[in-house]
């Protein structure tokens, strides 16, 4: 059983994957119990695993190999089997061949299943300057 701390430095390299159109690694860290959410940037409101691992896989497949991402966590903690992030997470991302800065205001809800620290709720839109 890992600590959240160490938990989040592998949710780190599943965005980096994912901002090179790979989200092999994100789907590894959602949850496979219910409820589970995913509020994107485009407005619309995704529930249940399937449903969000494919919203997942769909908004990866824009994003060429040269991407990049990093997290500025702003505040996080942990209490018995729940957990949360919330900061900035500052993308650049390969859309056709071009370089897309994508700095986007995040929040993660986490919960421990069988041990293992699991994402059940991602709420993410994009920073305003």
């Amino acid at each position: 059983m890992s600590s959240f701390a160490e938990f989040m430095t592998r949710r780190e390299t599943a965005a980096e994957a994912y901002s090179r159109g790979r989200s092999d690694q994100v789907k590894q860290l959602t949850s496979e119990s219910e409820p589970s959410t995913f509020f994107g940037p485009d407005g619309k409101v995704v529930t249940g695993r399937a449903s969000i691992i494919a919203s997942y896989r769909a908004g990866a497949s824009r994003f060429g190999p040269d991407g990049e991402s990093r997290l500025e966590i702003l505040q996080s903690a942990e209490g018995g089997d729940i957990a949360y992030w919330c900061g900035i997470q500052r993308a650049i991302v390969d859309i056709d061949g071009n370089a897309v800065a994508m700095n986007l205001r995040v929040t993660e809800l986490f919960r421990r299943e069988v041990g293992e620290w699991k994402l059940v709720h991602r709420h993410v839109d994009f920073l305003k300057d």
